[in-house]
Order: C-alpha cells, then structure tokens, then sequence
C-alpha cells in the first residue's frame, strides 16, 4: 500500500485541457466547413444566374452577357438582360428567399417540421385577399377583354400596394387562427397542420366563389395570378420586396439565438429570458408578411418554404445562426432553378413554377408525414 501513488493533478488537468482543445478544434472545423458550404452555393447560384441569362429564344454568350451588364452593350442584349431576363431571375431570387426565411421562422416558432406558408393556410389566405382585390377592388388592370401584360408575359396590377394590403389581411387570418391553436394546450403538431390544411381548404373554396361571381375577364385574372409566375413583376415592385425580405432576414438573424431557445422547448426559451408569446407573435407577422407579400406579388407557389428548411437542416444542422440564411439561399437557388427548368422545358417560359415547386415540395411532404407517423 505504501507504493501506492495518488493520482496526479497536473495530468488530470492537462488531459482537461487536451479535450477542451480537440473540442474547440472540432467546432472550429464545423465552422470552417458550413461557411465553405455556403460559398459553394452561393457560386452555384452565380452560375445559375449566368445561364439564366444565356438561355432563351435570343442565346447570348457569356462574353456579351458580361458586356452587357458592363454597360457596354446596347440595343438588343440591353433590353433583353435588363427589361427582359433579370428581373425575372431577380424575382425569383428575393421570392425564393423570402419563402425559405418564412418557411423556417414558422416551423421554428411553431416547434413543427411540416410549418410553412403553404401548409399552414398563410398562402391561400393571401391568394384570396389578392383574388378579392382583383375582382372587387379594381387592382387589376385591363385593356378591352384583355390582361395587359409586361413584355411578354406578366399581369400589371393597378395598385399593387392595394393588391398586396389584401393579400396580407388574409394571410393574418390564417397566421391568427394558427397561433390561437397553438396556444391550446395537448395541441399536437399533427392537429396544427390538419387545421392549416382546413383553413387552406377555407380559403381555396372563397377563392373559388370570387371566380363564380366574376366576370370572363377577372376569371383570366385571377386563374393567372394564382398560377405562381416570377416573370410578372417590373423593378420597383422586386425593389420593394428586397427591401422587405432584407429587414425581416436581418431581424430573424438577430432573434437567432431566442429561435434556437424556443425551438429547445417553451420552458427552456422562458428560462433563458425570451417572451416566448410575443416573440412567437411578432415572428409569425414578419413571417406572414414577407410570404403575403411574395404571394401578392408571384402567385401562390407551393412548398417551398416547407423545402428549404429542411434541406439546410440536412446540411448544417438546426442551428439558427446558419439555418437561417441557408434556407434563404437554398430557396432563392431552388425556385431559379425550377424557374429555368421551366424555361428549358417549355421554351417560351410559360410553365408556371409553381407547378414544378408543389412536384418537388409533395413527396418531402408525404415522406414527412409517413417519417412522424412511424415515430
């Protein structure tokens, strides 16, 4: 017994310090890796952008592309980035990004993986705010028995700010309703979404009793509105929805760390100080506003705020400091991408992409809702 040593202090606490090292050595990797992920989609959606731009009726090279973002081309390449081409890629990059920040603040404000605008009624109450203004309002322009259109494709509305006022009304119903269920307690997620799907089948069935009492014209109207289309708004109405989109990222940006607390649980958010109830507020407003505003905009364009969360959930985690503006990007990289396939497979670019959204959206849904009952 008297060979016996007592353990040493000195090595205890250096294998301590080894651990602590190899710890922080792994998380700084863990970093280092998200950030050169996001890099990497980040040039993939550059070069999305670029072939954009070079696919269409008129083909353009890449050298005359950059000219003519350059300022140095006039004439025809001019008119067909500027007027033509960019605005719709733009389109659908704000409004992919705008449906992917909306898409994870709700399913993380809402603690439930199946939350987005489209599942939880919050785009078809838009839709049908936007549909009433159309045909009661007079928000939408039109020019004998025709739709004026911009360019080639695109209805013009008379007032958009009226277009987009009502598209948000009926986006807070929803938003109203579900935050009233969500407070019910023993209220599962299964019975949020059913009642989502509810107030969609709501606001579909009003949607279509404005198209019965309508006229052949605000029909028209209305059916192509809500086909989901990124190539009927002009600069000042994407301007204005960058603006929004921006405000509402940066706020979601700087909540990251109360979404990370309440996606852990209500107990846990209110022990670490968050306001669970009026942050949970004031979040789903500002997640309803950009995708009413989106919805007013483009049309109804399905599942995409239900997709991107969840593919940069995959990739980085739950993690809100990086969730959030993967699922910007991935849903700004996804919705071009539908968009140019769409442009590729049709040719005169009028497959409406919302179309091609719901035909990636449903099967993640379907796979979701197999995944939770199994569990």
């Amino acid at each position: 017994m008297s060979h016996l040593e007592k353990p040493s202090l000195g090595n205890d606490s250096d294998v301590l310090k080894n651990r602590e090292t190899s710890i922080s050595n792994l998380y700084q990797k863990s970093i280092h890796k998200k950030i050169i992920l996001f890099a990497a989609l980040l040039l993939t959606l550059l070069v999305l952008i670029v072939y954009a731009i070079m696919v269409g009726h008129y083909d353009m090279s890449i050298r005359r592309i950059i000219e003519t973002l350059l300022g140095c081309n006039a004439g025809t390449e001019n008119i067909v980035v500027w007027n033509i081409r960019m605005p719709r890629i733009m389109a659908a990059i704000v409004t992919g990004c705008a449906l992917g920040l909306s898409g994870v603040a709700m399913q993380s404000l809402l603690r439930n993986p199946l939350a987005s605008p489209s599942t939880l009624g919050v785009s078809h109450g838009a839709a049908f705010g936007a549909s009433f203004s159309i045909v009661f309002l007079g928000a939408g322009i039109t020019h004998g028995n025709n739709i004026i259109i911009t360019g080639e494709e695109g209805l013009i509305f008379k007032n958009v700010y009226l277009v987009t006022l009502c598209a948000f009304g009926g986006a807070m119903i929803a938003t109203i309703v579900i935050l009233l269920l969500a407070r019910l307690k023993k209220m599962s997620p299964e019975s949020i979404i059913l009642a989502g799907i509810a107030m969609s089948s709501l606001f579909t069935s009003g949607t279509i009793l404005i198209q019965y009492v309508a006229s052949e014209v605000e029909i028209a109207s209305v059916v192509f509105w809500t086909f989901g289309d990124v190539a009927r708004s002009n600069w000042t109405e994407i301007g204005f929805l960058i603006v929004v989109t921006l405000g509402v990222m940066v706020y979601f940006i700087f909540v990251r760390w109360d979404l990370n607390a309440v996606s852990a649980g209500e107990d846990t958010a209110q022990s670490l100080g968050v306001k669970v109830e009026r942050f949970r507020l004031w979040g789903m407003l500002l997640a309803s506003l950009v995708a009413s505003l989106a919805t007013a905009l483009h049309g109804v364009i399905a599942f995409l705020g239900l997709l991107a969360p969840h593919i940069g959930r995959r990739l980085i985690g739950a993690d809100h400091r990086f969730l959030v503006p993967y699922s910007c990007l991935i849903g700004a990289l996804l919705l071009l991408l539908a968009d140019t396939v769409g442009r590729f497979i049709v040719g005169s670019g009028t497959l409406p992409v919302g179309v091609l959204t719901s035909f990636m959206g449903a099967p993640l849904f379907l796979y979701l809702l197999i995944r939770g009952l199994k569990k």
